[in-house]
């Protein structure tokens, strides 16, 4: 992490002094370049070397690699600084201990939501902390723990009883479906909950990260509503820049296609992700 942050800090710099938009792009792009090498070296080593051994017979040992905590999450982080910086959405930080401040910030680092600079680059400089803001932190931190305890960890009890039932039938089946819905709901919405608490305690105020996705009328308006930070993030940083819709019906489905693919695969290194997404 602190690697991280000295290198994302340093690409910062670079954009800033540089007076060219070529060495502002060159900048912005070995920004990216080694932040993705980084994230893929550490958190895919392992599952690419198990695949080649598999599909080639090989035996070429599988690094044991302990996967820095958060590393998905601060990784995204630093690249919206420094692709935030060379758009000129924000301010480069001159203060590296600001920076490290922004890359660190412990409640929402290992489940998020993702905190864009842009999002509180103002926040880092200037923010209010108050009686009213810490009590609403406390509030938000009950509910979120309330959701992750009482709602999340009972579902998920449930759930995994009808996945190991060997002689499950249809009704049980859809019994655990249902308990996982609500489980893998309550427990991510419950940990941004806390997250969102704890900021405000700090006078940090968060972006919301869930907005009760199971209302949703559509697949469209569900990931509108799930894992906020991440959807939007995906859409800004990855499909505009694809193109988006803006090139055709079929350059709009593969994009669509290779940002739900590359979303899937970040939230794990296995197939399960890779065909989830893909789906």
């Amino acid at each position: 992490m602190l690697f991280s942050a000295a290198m994302n800090y340093m690409f910062g710099i670079f954009i800033g002094a540089s007076e060219t938009d070529k060495g502002k792009k060159l900048a912005v792009v070995g920004g990216v370049v080694v932040n993705l090498i980084l994230l893929g070296v550490l958190k895919y080593t392992g599952f690419v070397v198990q695949n080649v051994n598999s599909i080639f017979g090989l035996s070429i040992p599988v690094p044991q690699i302990t996967l820095p905590l958060g590393i998905s999450f601060f990784t995204f982080q630093t690249m919206s600084y420094t692709i935030d910086v060379y758009r000129g959405d924000a301010k480069g930080i001159t203060n590296i201990v600001d920076f490290a401040c922004y890359v660190s910030l412990f409640p929402q680092l290992v489940a998020g939501p993702i905190v864009r600079f842009q999002e509180v680059a103002n926040q880092m400089r200037e923010r209010v902390i108050s009686v009213e803001k810490f009590a609403r932190g406390i509030a938000f931190f009950i509910l979120g723990m309330a959701q992750k305890i009482l709602l999340a960890n009972p579902c998920g009890q449930m759930a995994d009883a009808s996945f190991d039932h060997a002689g499950r039938g249809a009704l049980e089946a859809w019994r655990g479906l249902s308990a996982y819905s609500l489980q893998i709901f309550f427990d991510f919405a419950g940990y941004s909950n806390m997250a969102i608490g704890l900021g405000l305690m700090l006078g940090f105020v968060f972006p919301r990260n869930f907005n009760a996705p199971y209302r949703s009328a559509s697949i469209t308006e569900f990931w509108r509503r799930w894992h906020i930070s991440l959807s939007t993030w995906l859409r800004d940083y990855l499909y505009i820049p694809l193109g988006g819709n803006r090139k055709g019906k079929h350059r709009t489905y593969l994009n669509l296609f290779l940002v739900m693919f590359f979303g899937g695969l970040w939230h794990g290194a296995s197939w399960t992700f890779v065909a989830w997404g893909s789906f």
